[in-house]
């Protein structure tokens, strides 16, 4: 941009057409003797500074205009104007009209200082090296409809980068300060496009001139880029509007991102022939484009959602009752400040689809409310009288208060864990009237929140607010079942079993295993203690076959009845030396190679709630896909059914404790707090058969008092592995010593009483354009083609294998699936992209875990996948090839070619048409000779 007298008849025709949207916005109100055309936004001169620690405007690189001041990431821009992302200075001037006649609270917060005029006054001045430390200015008295010059200065210094100004008054809530309220300095020339803007789909923008435009000429498109936060966003067509010519029409390869997208720009290089009707060439310009884009990637799943299906599934599955209400849908909400009185009796506002956290897409709201009001109506059936009701959430961030028909059922804190309240005593016949009240300050308190923030980027991510979890209603008797604790005891083949509850002194409990439907065993005792119920040669549950047993249990206690069905699996995980003397965790007695994703949990469209259950039960279909038998469950802790389905499907879970963000030194109040939060999610979980470690910290994150915490979860459930800290802060204590290397990999050195195992590594990231959250992004290592990410993959799990062999017994790869502007997944975030080559990172994953008899299981896989095979003869397929594999393993191949031989030809006498198809047949045609050439 320059600063130059217009030609007056162009200067005429501006101001014939100042009614124009986007920037055209009419004159300014002051007569200066000479006509300009007044455009929003602000001018952004863009510096180097002379080096690092050094916040000085040393060299100016480039003047555009910029928006307003609402930059999430700073460095894609600077790196786009200024050519480096680090040591940049940034002055923006222009003019400020408010909407109000009164006094105005102007705050900034950023990452690295900052400084703001108004009308000349200095406002806010922190011109210091800090981060995301929010500024508060001088008040200062407005006149609504005048226009008062302003100026911002901002440095960086090095690493992340971000900047937001905003305003408040008492008209005004507290919001970034709009497009709409900023002005181009007065006398600024401008002469590019009277106004551009992208389509709400993002799949086009429409640029106004102010006069007509001839045909284009060919090529014009090689002379036009759009840049979008700076990154350059390719443009597949230009054309001419079709009845009028003034417009020019961009079509883009892919949609331009509604999210983190502010700054859109487009450039003309001025070499393209663009001419007027008039015969006027244009010359270069570097115009600012309005993004009226709300394209969001959405997975599969979310245009399944509606308020009548969300979340249908029962949501308790080791715990099961056959009576229950599921409160999720449509419920009302509105904003709240503390001391607010109940909304008892009121209609709020707004609406909300629960169970999807404030702030997801599927919620309808989309923002962050740090106190808020949600509520609903509900009818008790009438086939429930007589009966306790229980209120059940499954979770709720971070504080909720509970009022059934304006009384208090009582107030939980902690967002990951179920709670519930008996509202019997509060309920109405007919219409009963439910609210909560929640309040979550996220990453402004110090409780736990795993990587949510307010301000999100790079690893940290959206934050999470209000109902998250499924809620529901379930009727029970007055004595009845609050939680079954089940350990496994395979040597002595039992299953110890702890039934708690309610109003239970004096009652007794009779409980019955079953395999595949029939009784196995059975023991009776009393509630609260532990009773022994035999299973007599069990089938043992793994990753390779994840059998689990069927449980039914009844309380009495006298008249009254209680009954829950629930399920278990038989399986040992501990520590021991395998044959070279290296410890190792053994599972059943076994030392399999641990090898899994780091998966964090996360939707574009739900956020920390999956859409669907079916949804919920991909991502980890996708590990087993893999060929991967572990899952590391990063900073969340997930619904009852996710644990269910690793249950079902056969994976090991290490289950972080979210970590806390603190900003002051803890007090014993706050670890108090987040030790009730961790020994609730082991309670709630502990009968998991999947799950096998509990990472107490990560990285240093929120640590505190490391030995006691560790010794205190090994206390609270011996029968698991305790890493004490995954990451670079160990303190020797625990069952695992555990490092982090990004790209990697490495390995630390197993000890006398601690095995080795790589908590993170990799990263790996890849752009797939169409399928990211942002036009920002981060990864550790970019990757150019899906070709590549599988070479350096396989290249890291090679270096993995000679690990192995020296003492590394497990490693986690980061991740599952991109997060957020987090692209290192092995799936686009929208879960629609396999990023890699899925056939050959299996094959290598189940080299590494030594479970691979290539050829033969790859057929197997096959007919799986394809679904021509009815699943009780995939299963024994399976486990005859199961125990061929330990033949094979124990160093007796031909008794494993014999094995599958004779399990073939007996199929081959047993099986019909009606059973399998295609490949399968395929597979009944396989024998010795044809297994000997495979295994050799």
């Amino acid at each position: 941009m320059k600063q130059k007298a217009l030609p007056i008849l162009i200067i005429l025709i501006l101001l014939a057409v100042q009614a124009i949207g986007g920037f055209a916005s009419g004159v300014s109100a002051e007569e200066t003797g000479q006509s300009s055309l007044q455009l929003h936004g602000l001018v952004g001169e863009y510096y180097i500074s002379s080096g690092r620690d050094q916040f000085d405007f040393y060299q100016k690189k480039d003047e555009v205009i910029d928006p307003n001041i609402n930059f999430r990431d700073l460095n894609p821009i600077l790196k786009s104007l200024t050519g480096q992302d680090e040591y940049n200075t940034v002055r923006w001037t222009g003019q400020i009209e408010p909407e109000y006649s009164e006094e105005y609270t102007f705050s900034m917060i950023g990452d690295n200082g900052f400084r703001l005029w108004i009308n000349n006054q200095l406002i806010i001045d922190h011109w210091v090296d800090d981060w995301d430390k929010e500024q508060i200015g001088k008040p200062i008295t407005l006149e609504a409809g005048k226009k008062y010059d302003i100026k911002v200065e901002y440095f960086e210094n090095w690493g992340g980068a971000n900047l937001y100004l905003n305003w408040s008054s008492a008209s005004q809530p507290k919001q970034i300060v709009p497009h709409e309220a900023f002005y181009l300095p007065e006398g600024y020339v401008y002469d590019g496009p009277s106004s551009a803007s992208i389509s709400e789909d993002g799949k086009t923008a429409e640029i106004q001139f102010v006069e007509p435009l001839n045909p284009l000429p060919g090529g014009i498109a090689d002379h036009l880029s759009l840049n979008v936060v700076g990154h350059p966003w390719p443009i597949s067509k230009v054309s001419l509007k079709q009845g009028d010519d003034s417009v020019m029409m961009l079509e883009f390869e892919y949609p331009v991102y509604g999210k983190d997208a502010d700054v859109v720009r487009l450039n003309y290089d001025g070499k393209g022939g663009l001419t007027t009707k008039e015969g006027r060439s244009l010359s270069a310009f570097n115009s600012l484009v309005v993004n009226h884009s709300k394209y969001l990637i959405q997975s599969p799943w979310a245009e399944k959602v509606s308020a009548d299906n969300v979340l249908p599934e029962y949501p308790r599955p080791q715990m099961v009752r056959s009576k229950w209400m599921n409160l999720n849908g449509e419920w009302q909400f509105a904003p709240a400040k503390q001391g607010d009185p109940l909304p008892s009796g009121k209609t709020l506002k707004e609406k909300i689809l629960v169970p999807f956290a404030m702030e997801a897409k599927l919620s309808g709201v989309e923002r962050h409310e740090e106190r808020s009001w949600y509520k609903r109506q509900f009818t008790v059936p009438d086939d429930w009288a007589g009966q306790r009701v229980l209120l059940h959430f499954g979770a709720v961030d971070w504080e909720a208060s509970v009022y059934v028909n304006g009384k208090k059922a009582g107030t939980h804190r902690g967002g990951y864990d179920s709670f519930s309240f008996d509202v019997t005593e509060y309920l109405v016949k007919g219409k009963n009237e439910l609210i909560v009240e929640v309040y979550d300050p996220t990453d402004k308190g110090d409780q736990a929140i795993g990587k949510q923030r307010l301000n999100p980027g790079g690893i940290w991510y959206t934050s999470v607010t209000g109902i998250w979890q499924t809620v529901w209603l379930e009727p029970v008797p007055t004595a009845h079942i609050t939680q079954l604790d089940m350990v496994p005891n395979i040597h002595n083949e039992i299953l110890k079993l702890t039934v708690k509850g309610e109003k239970v002194e004096g009652a007794t409990v009779e409980a019955i295993a079953l395999k595949n439907g029939k009784e196995v065993g059975r023991a009776s005792g009393t509630a609260g203690s532990e009773i022994k119920i035999p299973v007599p040669n069990p089938t043992l549950w793994s990753p390779d076959d994840p059998f689990l047993y069927d449980l039914k249990v009844e309380l009495k206690n006298g008249t009254s009845r209680d009954q829950v069905n629930s399920y278990f699996g038989m399986r040992e995980i501990k520590l021991a030396k395998d044959e070279k003397g290296i410890l190792r965790p053994m599972l059943n007695g076994k030392f399999v190679f641990q090898m899994g994703p780091l998966d964090q949990g996360y939707w574009p469209d739900g956020i920390y709630t999956a859409p669907t259950d079916e949804a919920l039960r991909f991502d980890i279909e996708v590990v087993k896909k893999l060929g991967m038998n572990m899952i590391r469950k990063h900073m969340k802790v997930e619904p009852d059914r996710w644990y269910y389905w690793a249950d079902q499907l056969g994976v090991v879970v290490w289950q972080d404790m979210p970590s806390m963000f603190y900003h002051q030194p803890l007090t014993q109040e706050k670890k108090q707090q987040f030790e009730n939060e961790f020994k609730e999610m082991i309670d709630q979980h502990r009968s998991h058969p999947s799950i096998v470690v509990w990472t107490v910290f990560n990285e240093g994150w929120g640590q505190y008092d490391t030995e006691r915490l560790t010794n205190w979860v090994k206390d609270l459930d011996p029968t698991r592995l305790v890493n004490n800290a995954s990451g670079w802060t160990d303190k020797g204590v625990g069952d695992l010593i555990d490092w982090h290397c990004y790209v990697g990999p490495c390995a630390p050195t197993p000890t006398s009483t601690r095995a080795a195992v790589l908590g993170e590594y990799g990263g790996l990231g890849l752009k797939v354009p169409g399928h990211e959250w942002s036009p920002n992004v981060f990864n550790y290592e970019m990757q150019e083609s899906k070709e590549a990410l599988t070479k350096r993959y396989l290249g890291l799990i090679d270096q993995i294998k000679q690990m192995k062999d020296t003492g590394l017994s497990a490693a986690v790869y980061t991740q599952t699936t991109d997060v957020e502007i987090e692209i290192n997944g092995l799936l686009t975030y929208d879960r629609k992209v396999e990023k890699a080559d899925f056939i050959r990172l299996r094959q290598a994953h189940k080299e590494l875990a030594g479970t691979s008899i290539p050829a033969t299981r790859h057929l197997i896989e096959m007919c799986e996948d394809s679904g021509e095979i009815k699943h009780p003869l995939a299963a024994e397929l399976i486990n005859q090839l199961n125990q061929a594999e330990h033949q094979l393993s124990a160093g007796h191949q031909d008794q494993a070619v014999k094995h599958i031989d004779d399990f073939l030809k007996h199929l081959n006498k047993k099986v019909t048409d009606k059973f399998v198809t295609g490949q399968v047949k395929e597979l009944l045609k396989v024998d010795a000779n044809m297994l000997k050439r495979m295994w050799q």
